[in-house]
């Protein structure tokens, strides 16, 4: 049985985040632990996180939605790359066919959590949209608020830039019903945001440039799967889903591991199809980067839809860095001049950790920077939570779902213990080699790296990239291994606490 002093808990877990993160956790919950009861805060008005928040032309997934979407719902739409309002569909139909949805406090967000060893909870403070606070206790805090900060993207500095004469918009915060029609766009940027950008306004604007300081390796698919489409009308769809999922998962894994291996062999594959696509307008000052494939994450152009605009005429790619800005638009270190109406900075995103939230374990402050990942989902030394950092090298949702499948199973063994805490256990004096899993070049990632947790070599203390393997071995490694230990707390002093094991 739990101990008493753990029962005044409003909620077993609190998931924070109603995206993909924090709905998959809920939905995991309903099938793995339907005896544990759940809360999800979310800061927005409604469900979707980052799908809710970016409302730019023709914002879409990065990646296919057999592998974006959850592992227990089947994607049934024609397109596998989708659009912003089709992935907010699905995840309004999971919440309410699973009855998620009345466990969701909107407008709510959460501005500190602090773990009481004593009571073995977490006592979370609450901030609604009127400015009033108010606390919530969970034994578990669930993170899943995803990876940067929702107020205030990453800005480049340019100079003049107050003398635009135009308008400025960066595509975090998009304005409502805004009309480009018959106007000179220029988008700053060359990752997938740009890249999405610029065939979606192309159709309506005068003419749109995409200014890239570096270019990017593109790879071009179609936005249908058609072994997809074929099986879901030859199968059921779960089945269906399933393998078209191992399909892509594979070929995923095998894409990035090829361009790590052979990456001359793999610039050559794409390059190829670029210039398909291009014809006599391919040059390859615009389309070779300095760097390898997937050194980057790869940018997907669906259909080849940004090269049609381009051979159309409506769109053009200046590969070129900003002196300045001045009233009509943007003067290159080259001396060129872009004349735009409208200047979109995709300049990319400002990462965070931990959606900001000021964590403490018995009013001690933490910082991640100074923790291990454990096996991904929790931290060194950290009680009863759990947070998602989805693939930097695949879909989100493969490690969401992976993580909230192995919290179900800790909740499951705590349980069958009588446990009310668990900690990944990590001595001051260990050995850990530390090892760098942020191999990748991408700015935002690298403007962050004094904020993220650390890895080792150790398969327990890293952030994994490689899902295949991930998914077996969290499967297969036993809760308790060694590590994770599941026990009692016992206060032997104030904020002195530790952990009674439970045989």
């Amino acid at each position: 049985m739990a101990p008493a002093q753990d029962a005044m808990a409003d909620v077993d877990v609190l998931i924070v985040g109603a995206g993909i993160s924090g709905i998959g956790m809920a939905a995991h919950m309903r099938m793995l632990s339907p005896d544990r009861s759940f809360a999800i805060v979310e800061r927005r008005s409604q469900i979707g996180g980052t799908w809710d928040l970016f409302r730019y032309p023709g914002v879409r997934s990065d990646s296919d939605m057999h592998t974006l979407g959850f592992v227990f719902e089947p994607w049934r739409h024609e397109k596998s790359i989708a659009d912003g309002p089709s992935i907010l569909e699905y995840l309004n139909r999971i919440a309410d066919e699973r009855d998620i949805r009345r466990h969701i406090r909107f407008d709510s967000k959460v501005i500190s959590a602090d773990f009481d060893s004593a009571a073995a909870h977490w006592i979370v403070t609450l901030e609604g949209e009127d400015g009033q606070r108010s606390r919530l206790t969970a034994r578990w805090l669930y993170l899943g608020s995803g990876y940067y900060d929702y107020d205030k993207p990453y800005e480049a500095e340019f100079a003049g830039r107050d003398s635009f004469a135009g308008q400025i918009i960066h595509p975090q915060f998009w304005p409502e019903n805004f009309d480009y029609t018959g106007k000179r766009v220029v988008v700053i940027g060359s990752g997938a945001t740009a890249v999405t950008i610029v065939p979606s306004m192309a159709d309506k604007a005068a003419h749109v440039t995409m200014l890239q300081r570096t270019p990017t390796w593109y790879g071009i698919r179609p936005a249908r799967d058609g072994i997809a489409n074929f099986l879901r009308k030859i199968l059921p769809d779960e089945l269906a889903y399933r393998i078209t999922r191992f399909k892509n998962v594979r070929l995923q894994n095998l894409v990035f591991k090829r361009a790590r291996t052979q990456p001359e062999k793999v610039k050559a594959f794409l390059t190829k199809r670029i210039k398909a696509a291009l014809g006599e307008k391919y040059d390859a000052k615009t389309f070779t980067p300095p760097y390898d494939p997937w050194d980057q994450r790869l940018c997907l152009v669906p259909d080849g839809d940004l090269f049609k605009a381009i051979n159309a005429g409506k769109a053009s790619i200046v590969t070129d860095h900003v002196d300045h800005f001045d009233e009509t638009g943007i003067c290159l270190k080259s001396g060129q001049h872009l004349d735009a109406d409208i200047i979109i900075t995709a300049t990319g995103l400002k990462m965070t950790m931990a959606g900001k939230i000021a964590v403490s374990v018995d009013g001690v402050p933490v910082d991640f920077a100074d923790r291990y990942y454990y096996k991904g989902v929790m931290f060194s030394n950290l009680p009863n939570l759990a947070a998602v950092f989805g693939y930097l090298n695949a879909s989100w949702t493969l490690r969401a779902d992976i993580n909230a499948r192995y919290i179900c199973d800790v909740l499951n063994a705590m349980k069958a213990k009588g446990a009310d805490i668990a900690v990944p256990k990590l001595s001051p004096a260990h050995n850990l080699d530390e090892d760098n899993i942020y191999d990748f070049s991408s700015g935002y990632i690298n403007r962050a790296r004094h904020l993220l947790p650390k890895s080792a070599t150790d398969m327990r203390w890293r952030l994994n990239q490689d899902y295949v393997r991930d998914r077996v071995w969290m499967r297969d490694d036993p809760i308790e291994d060694g590590v994770l230990q599941l026990g009692k707390a016992q206060t032997a002093a104030p904020h002195k606490p530790q952990l009674e094991a439970v045989e």
